[in-house]
């Protein structure tokens, strides 16, 4: 038929043709998809695209709705644009600043402003609704890198202009909203309307923006962890990517890695002492994470500096603790579940740890994830009187692991990396794209897998997160951040190839591109200064540890 498309729909594996120029919203019309009123965007080929995108050439469409990755991150800019909004209609003598992420929301706060937020946040909570009920819609405009410079120094959104200034590209994009202007790097919603579930309400000194699918896992703890770095960001005067950029650029890159590595060291150093200074002898230091948060280079730290107080550290990686790779349990997907807790054999494990207090010897096991087998090995251990055992590995935290050994005996260390650096006030890192990233370098440098490979894999290892290791990060003595300022700089260069190898027809290539757009924000570091106990040693190599 003249004038049409053909159009190729995933979700219900229908081919239909469209009219030439038909944006998604029409195209989603004729997908005869259910629940049509909770789609936010779609893949075009692979491409995450906004519902305003038109149809010329024939493509294949995959719609997606909040509960997928693509889709909350887009319903969330997309509120973050309304809340700014909001805030500078009723309030334009402050400005927001979005801090990190909590309670499946973010943690926002007022900058240099006193703000009762009694009175405060009642009125920016109605405004953003009038927002969204008008459905006004979210435009976005290509012009040149310099127009974008110019305007965002014009509005006082100087961190940004400061981010595109460093830029190679020539032309920027802007996101309007009713004549308002900000940029996201991300698209957003088509129209506020989309925005139907979301919430406001104080905490501490500032706001949580919350999200539809709310978190009730709040910690105080790992709360105070971010704003301990906040402060640490300040003093380092490097809130955000520009002013890394502005480090490299001045060459300043060993100064800023020394005194990353220091804090570092001093945190371990602190561990140690808070684990000396306990009434009953600690027996088992319990360090637990999630993916790619650093464990095993902490779990070498802190035995370290347990050395230095005059303790015989014992060193346990629950990873060598895998049952083999045939009786890994599944997912609903069919897909190996590393992250479960019946991925381990906890029963061989806590029979190894019995025996070690008990001072006998064991021989240690040791996990090839080339080959998906645990192996024998000559590694024999026992504990002396100054023995203490240091077990890492997701699990560690899980109360069923040791639940035979009294409380009194353990210390407990959660680690995570808690990225603070931001793109911009509106912009955060997910503290998850940090850990994806070591985690692609880290497979392939030591597992043999592709960036794809790691791709495909993350929403399982992210669920398993979820449901078996953040639940557990409250019960944790103590809370260590392993994320490095400069690390994503440092990473960039060595990712950036295994990102290019991901093929459009790849469902990886999405996130794959989006990884690439995100690394181009960010000026590279050399590797040449990062020291040989370094947690970024884990996943470059070249570590003075044993892994």
């Amino acid at each position: 038929m003249e004038g049409m498309i053909e159009v190729f729909c995933r979700n219900t594996d229908r081919r239909f043709l469209v009219p030439c120029g038909a944006d998604l919203k029409e195209v989603l019309k004729y997908s005869q998809l259910e629940n049509e009123e909770n789609i936010l965007g779609a893949l075009v080929n692979n491409k995450v695209q906004s519902m305003n995108y038109k149809i010329y050439t024939p493509r294949e469409v995959a719609f997606f709705d909040y509960n997928s990755s693509f889709g909350k991150r887009m319903y969330a800019l997309s509120l973050m644009f309304v809340l700014y909004k909001a805030t500078k209609e009723v309030f334009p003598q402050y400005e927001i600043c979005i801090q990190h992420s909590m309670n499946d929301g973010y943690y926002v706060e007022f900058e240099n402003s006193e703000v009762n937020l009694a009175e405060v946040l009642p009125v920016i909570l109605e405004k953003m609704k009038e927002i969204v009920k008008a459905d006004i819609k979210f435009q976005r405009e290509l012009i040149p890198t310099n127009k974008a410079v110019e305007l965002f120094r014009k509005v006082g959104m100087n961190e940004k202009a400061d981010l595109l200034s460093c830029s190679k590209r020539l032309y920027a994009n802007i996101d309007i909203l009713d004549g308002m202007v900000n940029s996201f790097f991300y698209d957003l919603v088509p129209s506020t309307s989309y925005l139907k579930v979301f919430d406001l309400y104080p905490y501490n000194k500032g706001m949580i923006l919350q999200l539809p699918t709310k978190n009730h896992r709040e910690s105080d703890k790992l709360f105070s962890v971010f704003q301990e770095h906040k402060q640490w960001l300040k003093v380092l005067n490097t809130p955000f990517v520009s002013d890394l950029n502005k480090v490299v650029s001045a060459k300043k890159e060993n100064e800023l890695i020394q005194v990353s590595e220091a804090l570092h060291e001093k945190k371990y150093a602190q561990i140690a002492d808070e684990i000396n200074k306990r009434e009953e002898k600690v027996k088992l230091v319990l360090l637990a994470g999630p993916s790619s948060s650093g464990k095993t280079t902490s779990c070498r730290r802190i035995s370290t500096q347990l050395s230095v107080l005059g303790y015989n550290p014992i060193q346990i990686s629950l990873d060598d603790y895998f049952v083999n790779r045939e009786f890994t349990p599944k997912d609903e997907n069919g897909n190996y579940d590393f992250e479960c807790f019946e991925a381990l054999d906890t029963e061989f494990f806590v029979y190894q740890m019995k025996e070690l207090i008990k001072g006998n010897k064991v021989s240690l096991p040791r996990f090839n994830f080339l080959t998906g087998q645990r192996e024998e090995t000559h590694q024999v251990l026992q504990m002396k009187e100054n023995s203490i055992l240091i077990i890492e590995g997701i699990h560690a935290l899980n109360p069923r692991l040791t639940e035979s050994i009294d409380d009194k005996y353990k210390y407990k260390v959660f680690v995570s990396a808690l990225t603070q650096v931001a793109l911009d006030k509106h912009n955060l890192i997910s503290t998850s794209d940090n850990r994806l990233i070591r985690r692609i370098v880290r497979d392939n440098n030591y597992r043999g897998y592709s960036a794809e490979d790691t791709i495909m894999r993350w929403d399982s290892v992210r669920s398993g997160e979820e449901k078996h290791i953040f639940p557990y990060q409250e019960n944790a003595d103590t809370i260590f951040n392993s994320s490095l300022l400069y690390e994503i700089g440092l990473l960039k260069p060595i990712v950036e190839p295994l990102l290019m190898e991901v093929g459009q027809n790849s469902p990886a290539y999405a996130e794959a591109k989006r990884l690439q757009t995100f690394l181009a924000n960010f000026k590279s570091f050399q590797s040449d200064f990062i020291p040989p106990t370094s947690i970024m040693r884990e996943f470059l190599g070249g570590s003075s540890f044993n892994y």
